[in-house]
């Protein structure tokens, strides 16, 4: 039987915009406060991409530095993978726009749409091809632009999302002793409508009818998509760690969607595991999508609290349904 490579991340990048909306902004536009906001949902403030720039600039931003600190040419690369639901265009996708500014013409490229779990879709794909001898460097990005998609008229959901970019390169590796291990992707098409946009596709295309019935922005089920995430992030979570006769108490870390702090506060009491094990960025940043994982492995790569030997799992959950995670030692 031929070996399969091991796939590791040698290079992360993040772009953030420098525009931010704090609770206080959000106000002034709708009914809530900075109290109900934090409250039930952790967030402070969010940014938000400035008029004139797209998708594919922050996913360019975040990319370059990727490539710059896995030391790694775009001329390398074998694929680029560009997880979103925001993209620049229905088509073409913007892997193939970000390939041609980075000029990496030998790589193929490819849109990944599984909502916020997107990321974990991508380099779970990206993985399979390193691990069958196919490809040796790949380009994964996570990148939203949510805010354009948000009704600010609905309090609901007008005060969960920002905008974002995270990015890694993934390559193969030799070393036994570190890389992805496993992971585990799940979905469940049953419950599409608990967070979905009605209008701009086939079923419904864009009108006068769906543009004044403001059917192009995201309707979300807060109480639904709460439930079914917790039981979501358990149940992938012991399914990785299981697998490798492992327990939640012997991961170092463990990064999941920030899509709301009572989520992760909810999951982490319950395994009784430190407050330090799970990054948090959504205080800062709000609800980034496919964004939220890479950005946070970002972060915690330069603060120094991601290290190599850690044993790390991501998991991620969202519209689809969707859900699923990485196992991996760093």
């Amino acid at each position: 039987m031929q070996k399969l490579n091991r796939s590791i991340i040698t290079g992360t990048g993040a772009a953030i915009p420098d525009r931010v909306i704090t609770n206080e902004d959000l106000e002034k536009l709708v009914d809530t406060s900075n109290e109900w906001i934090v409250s039930r949902t952790g967030i402070r403030e969010r940014r938000m991409l400035e008029e004139g720039f797209s998708n594919a600039d922050l996913s360019e931003k975040a990319a370059r530095e990727a490539l710059s600190r896995a030391e790694v040419s775009a001329s390398e690369l074998d694929l680029i993978l560009v997880a979103t639901v925001t993209p620049d265009h229905h088509t073409p996708s913007t892997s193939c726009i970000l390939q041609a500014r980075l000029e990496a013409f030998k790589a193929g490229a490819m849109d990944i749409s599984a909502g916020c779990t997107g990321f974990v879709y991508a380099l779970s794909v990206a993985q399979q091809f390193i691990n069958s001898g196919i490809y040796t460097k790949i380009l994964v990005v996570g990148v939203e632009i949510l805010t354009r998609f948000t009704d600010w008229e609905d309090r609901s959901t007008c005060v969960l999302f920002g905008d974002g970019a995270g990015a890694v390169v993934v390559e193969a590796t030799e070393d036994e002793n570190r890389g992805i291990i496993n992971f585990s992707l799940k979905s469940d098409g049953r419950g599409a409508k608990l967070l979905y946009v009605p209008a701009g596709g086939s079923a419904m295309p864009a009108s006068e009818e769906t543009v004044n019935n403001r059917m192009h922005y995201l309707i979300m089920n807060g109480n639904e998509i709460f439930k079914f995430a917790v039981k979501a992030v358990e149940d992938t979570l012991y399914d990785l760690v299981r697998r490798e006769n492992k327990k939640p108490e012997d991961l170092d870390m463990i990064i999941l969607h920030q899509a709301n702090l009572r989520i992760i506060n909810h999951i982490r009491k319950h395994l009784k595991l430190p407050q330090e094990k799970f990054p948090v960025n959504i205080d800062r940043l709000g609800n980034t999508s496919s964004a939220t994982i890479p950005i946070a492995m970002h972060e915690e790569i330069l603060a120094g609290r991601l290290k190599e030997g850690d044993l790390v799992a991501m998991i991620a959950f969202g519209a689809g349904l969707t859900w699923g995670g990485v196992l991996m030692r760093w």
